[in-house]
C-alpha cells in the first residue's frame, strides 16, 4: 500500500493505492483493501466519509466485476463517490486479482455536506460528487463505433455534466483536470489531437494511462474529470 499527500489549487488530498492479497478472491481482496484504507485515513484525521474518488482495478473481467460489486456495498449513501473501474494486468506488481485507488480530500469546512448526484435514470455509478469546493465526475464512456466518435461523445457528456453541476462557470483550463484511460489497442496521438481542438482543455492538465479493458466490451476509452470551484 502506498500513500501520497499532496496539494492542488489550495486544497489538501490523500491518495492511497493498494493491491489485494495474492490468492484472495477479488471481492474479498477489495473488502480488505477498504478496511486497510480506512485505517490509513484515520492516521490523517479522515475516514471513508471523505472519499472523493475511487478506481477499481481487476486482473481480468471477472475480477473487475467482483471488485466493483464489493465497492458498491461499502461506499453507500452520502459516502458514495465518483468512480471508475478498469481491467489491466500491467497495473499489478503482484499476483493479486484486484486493486484499489482512493482519493480523499480534507474539507475546508468539516461540516460541509457531500452531495452525490445520480444520473437520470440512475446508474450503478454517480454522475458526479459535489464535495466542498470540488466537483468529481465519474469515468464517462461511449459505445460509438470509432475512437474519434467516442472521444467526442465523452467530452460532450463531461461538458453537459459541468453545465448541470455549475462547473461551466469556472475556468476549467485553470481549475480542472482530465484523466484519460485508453485501451492499449488504440492510438494515444489520436486522443491528444482531439483534445487539442477543445478550447476548454489545457493539455498540461491531462494525464493518460493505458488499460486492457473496461466495464463495456465496446468501450475504447474512459475519461474522468475533476474541477475545483473556488
Amino acid at each position: 500500500m502506498k500513500t501520497r499527500l499532496f496539494s492542488w489549487l489550495g486544497r489538501e488530498f490523500v491518495e492511497i493505492v493498494g493491491e489485494g492479497k495474492s490468492g484472495a478472491a477479488a471481492d474479498v481482496a477489495t473488502d480488505d483493501l477498504f478496511r486497510d484504507f480506512q485505517a490509513e485515513l484515520r492516521l490523517y484525521g479522515l475516514s471513508l466519509d471523505n472519499t472523493a474518488r475511487t478506481r477499481v482495478w481487476g486482473r481480468d473481467k471477472a475480477a473487475r466485476t467482483m471488485a466493483t460489486s464489493a465497492r458498491s456495498k461499502i461506499l453507500t449513501g452520502k459516502r458514495r463517490a465518483a468512480s471508475s473501474s478498469f481491467i489491466s494486468q500491467e497495473w499489478f506488481d503482484s499476483n493479486a486479482m484486484a486493486g484499489l485507488e482512493l482519493l480523499a480530500m480534507w474539507p475546508m469546512n468539516p461540516a460541509v455536506e457531500r452531495r452525490p448526484v445520480d444520473f437520470e435514470p440512475a446508474r450503478n455509478y454517480l454522475y458526479y460528487l459535489q464535495y466542498d469546493s470540488g466537483v468529481f465526475y465519474s469515468g464517462y464512456t461511449s459505445t460509438a463505433d470509432t475512437l474519434n466518435d467516442q472521444v467526442t461523445e465523452v467530452l460532450r457528456a463531461i461538458s453537459g455534466a459541468r453545465a448541470i453541476s455549475g462547473g461551466l462557470t469556472q475556468d476549467f483550463r485553470k481549475t480542472g483536470r482530465l484523466s484519460v484511460f485508453l485501451h492499449r489497442s488504440q492510438s494515444l496521438s489520436v486522443v491528444k489531437d482531439l483534445l487539442t481542438k477543445e478550447s476548454w482543455i489545457d493539455l498540461s492538465n491531462v494525464e493518460y494511462q493505458l488499460v486492457d479493458g473496461f466495464a463495456g466490451e465496446k468501450y475504447l476509452l474512459e475519461i474522468e474529470a475533476t474541477a475545483m470551484c473556488g
